[in-house]
């Protein structure tokens, strides 16, 4: 089952600039979801991030579609009247209905229009709309599936919302709809049957089905064509869910979805192959830091070592300049996000660094909230001994400081004897006997609500990482997402992936990736897979992924046991690297955050919606996607210099560093090795504002455009 690519737009140059312009002086562009300033998943990543670039491509005629959930509208809308006159005679109009529907500023960077709508306030026409779903659809909602009743009456009510705003404009809008998942899906399959004049395009991030089965632990990409998809959806009780969702990306104009891996995907369970990929950007230049990023990393690495002298006071018995921080974070799905190869790789890894007789102490960090009710008491405590350690030590510092100082001012060298004195040595010793402790340090930092049936400390509990002395490889689990107000780990997650050493993320299923993306744009190495979206898209677009930091782990043609191996040996090999090659490493994988940029990655949404304006309206506007040519695609080559592997070369650290030998024949240029890549990236993609070029006439174009994939 080859990876194919889908329309030619699966690499950064597999769009050239477009001969056609677009005149979008007269085209509004609706994007509509359920995390539309409501924070739920991953999605509401996607749109807050990507909203900077759309205002400025749209301006005033760009408008984001969610629910109104009255706690987040407090702290991120600001409420407004409508300045665009036909939409609020639209909003009027629906409010004197029996709606409510608010409008106003989402305090986000780009400041863009939102509409939200209050969904419960028109609960009262859930059975009249499941009736009419029923006989156009022949889709049954049950009662008790809440979601699928918030997505009928969301769905209803934005075909209403677009259909009214149509009737509102004195001339035929030219209207764009994005819909992103199925929960906002109906709202397409209702345009489209009511025949409103809207272009549409859904976008799935994941598809329902995929999610449910891999939940279940099937051998899901092998057996992607085999699936009897009615009976998997109607045996997981989800069938009225997936009919949306199919439905959805039937209708659509153009279906979009956010990687190769989930377009094979939604190919075999939603029976229809994705006109455009459009992966998932960030905006980089929140996370760039401006070339401080080594700077930040050691600041921040300073502190997770702060809260690893009191997690393990009184086995603190390796040295912490020799310590590597690895992290997983993400939902607690074990097998999904790769937790359980994880956990087994660690294992294997004790095994190699304690035959080896490395001095390397490796701590992995597992971030992924689960229940439970309070802090580790034991956990508090180290934390509390490490403070009073600290308070203890300053003190004496003080008494010492200040006799040294007086011996000075009366010109003698002080006696180092006498400037300890009895109750000095009493102090310290005490603070020392509270160091002490009987048990090993706890891997779990809170109390476990289901702490026997827990499958991370389960598995920890079947390898045998219990954080004692012989061990080289020790593990932490935080069970909660971090926080820079928290009393154990105060620090928010940004701040916490800048001090780690390796993000680890082998998941089986992961349509997109945030977790490495925002490894790779905050200069932090990471490992990923050929089974999610970041993975496939880092393979095609780099040529020696693992020199750039980026190990991609191959979970789609290995067994569990061969790619638990392969990720063994990723990380023993990681940490067989010198300070400085991990200094150079870091240095490469920084430079791709411009591969993941919004800026470029944009222009794939900016694809699907001219193709989408082409197909609705096919009598004004033209889109024709041009084929690669042979020389088309880049890929960053091999970095100038070896790949930083001890493994394959010693020549890949600068000259020189004080703690390593000195016989390194080929000095390092990082600029000269920046300066090569630079060549083999475009300038940031550049967002047009309103194209005053007139629009495009019929030319007979539209029609081959449109017909080519339904």
């Amino acid at each position: 089952m080859p990876l194919a690519r889908s329309l030619s737009v699966t690499s950064l140059s597999g769009l050239e600039d477009w001969d056609e312009e677009f005149d979008l002086e007269d085209a509004v562009l609706f994007e509509i979801a359920w995390e539309v300033a409501n924070k739920v998943g991953g999605i509401y990543t996607v749109i807050q991030t990507k909203a900077r670039l759309t205002s400025e491509e749209w301006g005033e005629n760009y408008f984001l579609v969610g629910p109104y959930v009255e706690s987040n509208v407090r702290t991120q809308v600001e409420l407004i009247e409508p300045t665009n006159p036909e939409l609020k005679r639209t909003i009027d109009k629906m409010n004197s209905s029996g709606c409510k529907i608010y409008f106003g500023r989402w305090l986000i960077e780009g400041s863009p229009y939102v509409i939200l709508i209050d969904v419960a306030f028109t609960a009262w026409s859930l059975d009249r709309w499941k009736v009419e779903l029923w006989e156009l659809c022949d889709i049954g909602v049950p009662w008790f599936d809440r979601e699928a009743n918030d997505a009928v009456l969301f769905g209803f009510l934005t075909a209403w919302l677009l259909g009214e705003y149509a009737a509102q404009c004195e001339e035929p809008p030219h209207v764009v709809a994005q819909f992103h998942e199925w929960l906002a899906g109906l709202g397409l399959v209702l345009c489209r049957q009511r025949q409103l004049p809207v272009a549409t395009i859904f976008t799935t991030h994941a598809t329902l089905l995929g999610r449910y089965l891999c939940a279940g632990n099937v051998d899901f990409y092998n057996n992607l064509a085999e699936f009897n998809v009615d009976k998997e959806a109607g045996d997981r009780q989800i069938y009225h869910r997936y009919c949306l969702e199919r439905a959805a990306a039937h209708c659509a104009h153009v279906f979009t979805t956010v990687s190769q891996i989930t377009a094979i995907e939604a190919e075999h369970l939603l029976k229809r192959k994705p006109d455009i990929i459009t992966p998932n950007g960030l905006n980089v230049k929140k996370f760039s830091a401006m070339h401080e990023f080594q700077n930040l990393h050691a600041q921040s690495k300073n502190r997770i070592q702060e809260f690893i002298r009191g997690h393990f006071y009184g086995h603190l018995d390796f040295n912490l300049d020799k310590c590597l921080f690895l992290f997983i974070a993400g939902r607690y799905e074990f097998s999904n996000k790769g937790a359980d190869i994880f956990l087994e790789a660690l294992a294997r890894l004790n095994y190699l660094l304690r035959v080896n007789q490395s001095d390397t102490t490796v701590i992995a960090f597992f971030i992924m909230p689960a229940r439970t009710n309070n802090f580790n008491v034991e956990t508090l405590k180290g934390q509390a001994v490490r403070k009073q350690l600290w308070d203890t030590a300053q003190t004496v510092k003080e008494r010492f400081g200040k006799k040294l100082y007086e011996s000075l001012l009366v010109g003698q060298l002080p006696d180092v004897s006498k400037m300890l004195d009895k109750e000095d040595f009493t102090i310290m010793k005490r603070a020392i006997f509270a160091t002490q402790r009987q048990c090993q340090p706890p891997v779990c930092t809170h109390n476990m609500l289901e702490d026997s049936s827990d499958p991370i400390l389960n598995c920890v509990r079947r390898i045998g990482l219990f954080n004692s002395s012989a061990d080289r490889v020790k593990i932490i689990f935080h069970p909660e997402f971090l926080s820079s107000t928290s009393p154990l780990l105060p620090m928010d997650y940004e701040e916490f992936v800048r001090g780690c050493h390796l993000g680890v993320f082998p998941s089986y299923y992961e349509p997109w990736g945030y977790t490495p993306a925002e490894c790779t744009v905050m200069g932090i190495p990471s490992i990923s897979t050929n089974l999610s979206g970041f993975g496939c898209f880092m393979e095609e677009h780099i040529a020696d992924p693992s020199a750039y930091g980026i190990y991609i782990l191959d979970r789609r043609f290995r067994g569990v046991d061969e790619s638990c191996n392969q990720l063994t040996s990723f990380l023993f090999q990681f940490c067989k690297q010198s300070r400085r090659q991990r200094i150079i490493q870091r240095n490469r994988t920084e430079r791709l955050s411009d591969l993941l940029d919004w800026r470029y990655l944009g222009r794939y949404y900016i694809s699907a919606r001219h193709m989408a304006l082409a197909k609705a309206f096919p009598d004004t506007f033209v889109y024709e996607p041009q084929e690669p040519t042979s020389t088309s695609g880049f890929r960053y080559p091999r970095p100038a210099s070896v790949p930083p592997s001890p493994s394959l070369s010693r020549h890949s650290s600068p000259h020189h560093s004080e703690a390593e030998d000195n016989d390194e024949d080929e000095r390092y240029d990082e600029e000269l090795e920046a300066e090569k890549d630079r060549v083999n990236i475009r300038q940031p993609f550049t967002a047009p504002f309103k194209s005053k070029a007139a629009a495009l006439g019929p030319n007979g174009n539209g029609e081959g455009v449109a017909g080519e994939k339904n």
